[in-house]
């Protein structure tokens, strides 16, 4: 069942600046812009047939795709120290994956890492729940519990084109606490682990950590990502997912 929360103007602040995003993804220090994503689905390469595993996903990360996950957004990055990636949205029925839309996105500034830690600019290798969302703007029908507010909001500070990064967010389950807001500073791994890993609204070139997509696909996987369903984002470059 879907549930939105409204979070008040008193929400502090600081929750904000300690997410891994809200801390400097998409801020002014971000560098290597890489083109802005485009605002349409992209089409595949070539049809992907059904699979009984995820396409471009070796044994060891598929070992990791909880056997109840029915959906997984999976981010393709385009190599080790790259901020291109692609997402694509798979849906699981019976014991076949079955390939939805797809979309340019971006990730870190400089790649990925297997050992992610704060301030390092890498987005996290692994297989992660999605159990929490929220943004500046209103709920646009998500089926993830969402959480409306301001706090969400970057610093005035930031440049223009980095000002809605955070109208739309999916917390993806990284050193955070399931079932709080995206916004919740509390860190179970300790803050040296980094945290506020988000899907969000992408600006056009990498982000802190976080992976970021064009409004359409945003507002699209917020209606379409399902809690009975246990959704997952399996995330890393094309290498090391295949691995």
């Amino acid at each position: 069942m879907r549930r939105t929360v409204t979070m008040g103007a008193a929400t502090a602040v600081g929750a904000l600046l300690l997410a891994g995003c809200g801390s400097g993804g998409g801020g002014p220090e971000d560098s290597g812009a890489t083109g802005r994503a485009g605002k349409r689905p992209v089409a595949a390469a070539a049809p992907t047939p059904d699979s009984r595993t995820l396409p471009g996903i070796g044994p060891a990360t598929s070992a990791k795709v909880p056997g109840s996950a029915r959906q997984a957004v999976v981010v393709y990055g385009a190599g080790p120290t790259s901020a291109n990636a692609t997402v694509a949205l798979f849906t699981r029925t019976g014991d076949r994956w079955h390939r939805g839309p797809s979309w340019a996105a971006h990730n870190g500034d400089h790649g990925w890492t297997s050992e992610h830690h704060e301030g390092d600019r890498k987005s996290p290798i692994g297989v992660f729940t999605l159990h929490d969302a929220g943004g500046v703007l209103a709920d646009p029908g998500a089926q993830l519990p969402y959480h409306h507010s301001r706090s969400f909001a970057p610093p005035a500070s930031w440049l223009p084109d980095y000002q809605h990064d955070f109208d739309y967010v999916i917390a993806i389950d990284y050193n955070r606490v399931v079932g709080t807001s995206p916004n919740d500073p509390t860190r179970p791994l300790g803050r040296s682990k980094g945290g506020g890993i988000w899907l969000h609204m992408d600006h056009g070139s990498g982000s802190a950590a976080c992976v970021t997509l064009p409004k359409d696909a945003m507002r699209y996987l917020l209606r379409t990502l399902d809690p009975a369903a246990n959704p997952v984002v399996v995330m890393g470059d094309k290498a090391h997912l295949a691995g």
